[in-house]
């Protein structure tokens, strides 16, 4: 369904071959700039999601791709752009991008896609992450990577729960509270 937040998710997808181009480039203000912007509009899909009710199980994973795609490139940008950062705060970056693919896999391996909870926890984390991306990227310190790597831990771990308290795939579950609420109501009928 063409809706506007699917578009901005899709515009999301559309950056990121764009990013890589700029990281592999040397580009890095313009890259800047455009990550600037995909964040951005990872915020705008979600609040035009719920504004314009256009609240969907599409919208959901297109959002959830953008996320997973987006985050997956920043490494290999951050290896041509900041490699000193990269390689100073590898241990941080392992263990969460470890725990990151984890849970996806988990998730795939379960319900044969991505999980698309979009829990309270990985929305604040994702406000988060942006930050300390967006600090990585204009030139900052990276020890903002070992505050935010076991904030990454948890949220995989919540949504490793959430995946296995499931019995069958379902998106926007905000809590592992949810997931066992839903559970519940599953056994019940």
């Amino acid at each position: 369904m063409a809706t506007v937040p699917n578009l901005v998710s899709c515009l999301r997808l559309l950056l990121i071959p764009v990013l890589i181009a700029l990281a592999k480039a040397g580009h890095s203000q313009a890259f800047f700039w455009l990550l600037v912007s995909s964040l951005a509009t990872d915020a705008l899909d979600g609040l035009l999601a719920r504004k314009l009710n256009q609240i969907t199980e599409l919208g959901s994973k297109l959002d959830s791709w953008a996320d997973f795609t987006t985050y997956l490139s920043l490494p290999l940008c951050a290896w041509w752009l900041r490699p000193e950062v990269l390689r100073a705060e590898a241990p941080f970056l392992v263990a969460a991008m470890l725990f990151y693919l984890a849970a996806v896999s988990f998730g795939f391996v379960k319900f044969h896609r991505l999980t698309s909870y979009h829990t309270w926890l990985s929305k604040s984390l994702a406000i988060l992450a942006g930050g300390v991306v967006l600090v990585l990227f204009a030139g900052g310190p990276g020890w903002p990577l070992r505050v935010l790597a076991p904030i990454v831990m948890v949220s995989c771990v919540e949504e490793m729960v959430i995946t296995a308290l499931l019995p069958r795939w379902r998106a926007n579950v905000p809590s592992v509270f949810h997931a066992l609420r839903l559970k519940r109501e599953l056994v019940e009928r």
